[in-house]
């Protein structure tokens, strides 16, 4: 029964390109009182990845929540890449994850199996992590959606934010660029079985191995590429850090086949909205329009760019390689001279 459910059928945005955009969600959470405690560390008003409070000098808990609808029509699949989705976050702070929570909805037609299966997709990916699934919340609802509500630990003194990037910092990333691509065109069955595959097989791909190289290297910034797509995400560490970042674009891993049906003009949704949010704060230079596209692209369970400290920089490139997906050192940081936050060269 599983095999004969077409998920992404049944939702009308797959992924993380259901994201409510960074502008908008901005404008939403203007306003909002944020209270003080001086030990959270850190908060929604920093637009990081999760939240971070501590409970001694020692410990400290990262908390995030993620879900969306179905990517992939396998059910398995499915659940395999919400949940890597959602551990992302907590890899992001330089945590590990330990307790998690699933969070479902589903149609009251979907047979019994395809949802066994969606389960046993996240609670593998999970335990895969070293984490556990204790509990969670489901709902009727038609569209399908699945993902998690993550609990880590990470040493208060050793939480890595998307606001920490300093001037001399060399930027690494852990992922080709282009999932959101290629998961719209399988929606319209123009990708390649073997662009298929590859874009599942890196969703399904945990950023464990990345934080576990990560925190043995004076990092002073990090995130994880998803749904605001790489370009939105560097924007919001830019922002933070107040610093400007410079992007060789050669240096950046794109998806060929995701850059051929780019220059096609099959995008996703996503993509139009996190250009209108970070295009003000970039310079493009003469980077070919399908090119700017894959880096507005939004990812599901995307990698991790880094601002490494330089003396490290050698180091942590070298450790990277055998241990992600697309080890790539795509740029620096630099001051913040006024104007554009980031540059493509």
């Amino acid at each position: 029964m599983a095999d004969e459910i077409k998920l992404t059928k049944l939702a009308s945005c797959a992924g993380c390109g259901a994201k409510v955009g960074a502008g908008v969600l901005a404008q939403l959470l203007e306003g909002l009182r944020v209270h003080t405690d001086p030990n959270l560390l850190v908060g929604f008003d920093k637009s990081d990845d999760a939240s971070v409070y501590r409970i001694s000098d020692e410990l400290a808990l990262v908390q995030t929540v993620d879900f969306f609808p179905p990517i992939a029509d396998d059910p398995y699949t499915f659940g395999q890449i919400a949940a890597t989705n959602a551990l992302s976050d907590v890899y992001a702070m330089g945590g590990e994850p330990k307790l998690c929570l699933n969070i479902m909805a589903i149609p009251k037609a979907m047979p019994r199996e395809a949802v066994h299966q969606l389960l046993r997709g996240g609670y593998d990916k999970v335990y895969e992590a070293g984490a556990l699934i204790t509990g969670g919340h489901s709902i009727l609802d038609d569209e399908p959606k699945y993902g998690l509500a993550v609990t880590g630990f990470v040493h208060p003194d050793r939480v890595l934010t998307n606001s920490g990037a300093k001037p001399g910092d060399v930027l690494f990333f852990t992922k080709p660029l282009g999932i959101g691509v290629l998961t719209t065109a399988a929606k319209a069955d123009m990708v390649s079985p073997e662009g298929l595959a590859l874009a599942q097989s890196l969703m399904t791909t945990l950023n464990k191995s990345a934080r576990d190289v990560m925190v043995q290297y004076r990092v002073h910034a990090c995130t994880d590429v998803t749904g605001f797509g790489m370009l939105g995400h560097l924007y919001e560490m830019a922002q933070g850090s107040d610093v400007q970042l410079t992007l060789d674009v050669d240096a950046i891993d794109l998806i060929p086949e995701a850059l051929e049906l780019a220059r096609m003009g099959l995008l996703p949704e996503g993509m139009y909205r996190n250009r209108t949010f970070a295009q003000d704060a970039v310079d493009p230079g003469s980077t070919e329009l399908a090119k700017q596209d894959l880096l507005y692209d939004p990812q599901t369970a995307g990698g991790l760019v880094m601002a490494c400290d330089p003396a490290d920089a050698d180091a942590l490139f070298a450790a990277l390689k055998p241990a992600v997906p697309s080890a790539q050192r795509i740029g620096v940081v630099a001051a913040y001279e006024g104007g554009k936050r980031i540059f493509l060269r």
